[in-house]
């Protein structure tokens, strides 16, 4: 019989990329960085500095299905460009969008809110973030109502691996099974805002991720609100409805509890009843 423990590392190599999906995810960051370099040289007047693989992809959190992926796209203010778009974000976004569709064979380029898409007919499609370097730290991002925003993804991800290194390695497998819970159970939570949760209530994980689980369910309601560990968002909780926060306490309720019986079950040897109970929080994927 498999144990609860390695039903859940049989779980976690299920939802976890693929080595062709990791491959997909490589190729397709550096064939968007072509496609923008082709499109914004540095002869242009708004030429390409750098494109990096941002999110959960570059957290290493990401969990199939792998249907999208984040990149930003820095583009230089050459002889002060960026006044023609400050009042209007939207039409940088399109010009990006444009020059895309005239020098690439992608079927489909959309530009909507804060980004261009790259629609591909298989694999993961990819959302690029076109962001100018701000002199005072950060980056500016179309907000998606003509203004711009300011964001640091990659000071985000390094907080998340500065806590990495803290808390452990099992962070991340602990991130993805949160994840997946988020999935099956209405995904009332943005995903960087449930990584910024996970990361930082634990101080320590070690690899018996029943009872990281059990600990999240548990802890979870008093760590709703965090900040964004770049300093530009606010908190990470403020998509929030107060219909929404009521419904995430509920849930975090009747998973803890349920948690407690998975592990109690387990404890008694009784892993056919503990697995169960684990797959209505993990949902079918989960061995049983």
């Amino acid at each position: 019989m498999t144990t609860t423990a390695q039903a859940f590392g049989a779980f976690l190599e299920k939802i976890s990329p693929t080595d062709a999906q990791r491959t997909d995810i490589t190729s397709k960051r550096e064939s968007t960085e072509k496609y923008l370099r082709t499109a914004f040289s540095q002869s242009s007047t708004l030429p390409l500095n750098r494109v990096i693989l941002i999110g959960s992809a570059a957290r290493g959190t990401i969990i199939r299905p792998v249907n999208d992926l984040d990149v930003m796209a820095q583009f230089t203010n050459k002889d002060g460009v960026f006044e023609q778009y400050r009042k209007d974000s939207g039409a940088f976004l399109q010009r990006i969008r444009n020059a895309l569709d005239a020098k690439t064979s992608i079927g489909q380029i959309g530009a909507r809110g804060q980004a261009v898409r790259l629609f591909y007919q298989s694999g993961a499609h990819v959302d690029i973030a076109p962001v100018f370097k701000w002199n005072t730290g950060g980056y500016g991002l179309p907000r998606g109502d003509g203004g711009w925003m300011t964001t640091d993804p990659e000071a985000q991800g390094s907080w998340f691996s500065e806590r990495r290194a803290s808390v452990g390695v099992n962070l991340t497998p602990v991130c993805r099974l949160v994840r997946r819970w988020n999935g099956v159970h209405s995904h009332r939570f943005e995903s960087f805002h449930l990584e910024v949760m996970v990361a930082s209530m634990f101080s320590n994980l070690g690899s018996n991720y029943r009872d990281a689980m059990k600990c999240f369910f548990e802890w979870g309601p008093k760590w709703i609100t965090v900040g964004d560990p770049a300093g530009h968002s606010g908190n990470l909780d403020s998509y929030l409805t107060t219909a929404a926060r009521t419904a995430i306490k509920s849930r975090f309720s009747e998973a803890l509890d349920r948690a407690k019986k998975a592990l109690a079950a387990e404890a008694l040897g009784d892993h056919t009843e503990a697995k169960r109970l684990w797959r209505i929080e993990l949902g079918d994927e989960f061995l049983t």
